[in-house]
């Protein structure tokens, strides 16, 4: 791995869920709390990107793969923020090249505007 290309510092973050003794999930007023498991540098490679309608308004996407040091424990459901943008991670590629010197994340951004930003 090239660490000169790792200029991005990104936060990786996961929901958090409080479960009460049985398991079962406390509601929260904000379902949407998210808490930082790690903040790590990366390379940024934005793959894809496209508009389409949806309900009416103009929705983008950005498909984008982070690329950082070999780290186990990130799982797809949790989000990468970086630069004020949060990516939703779908897949995590562990140990890529069989000698645990990277991690990729496929992340996916969605919003509305249409505008790519």
């Amino acid at each position: 791995m090239n660490i000169g290309k790792l200029r991005q510092l990104i936060t990786i973050q996961r929901k958090i869920r409080d479960e009460d003794d049985s398991g079962y999930p406390i509601p929260k007023p904000d379902p949407e709390e998210w808490e930082d498991v790690a903040t790590v540098w990366a390379a940024r490679e934005p793959l894809r990107g496209r508009e389409f309608f949806a309900a009416a308004a103009v929705q983008y996407e950005k498909t984008v793969l982070f690329r950082i040091r070999y780290r186990k424990g990130i799982e797809p459901g949790m989000r990468v923020l970086c630069d004020g943008v949060a990516y939703e991670i779908y897949a995590v590629l562990d140990d890529v090249h069989g000698d645990r010197t990277e991690t990729h994340l496929m992340t996916l951004e969605v919003g509305n505007g249409g505008n790519g930003n």
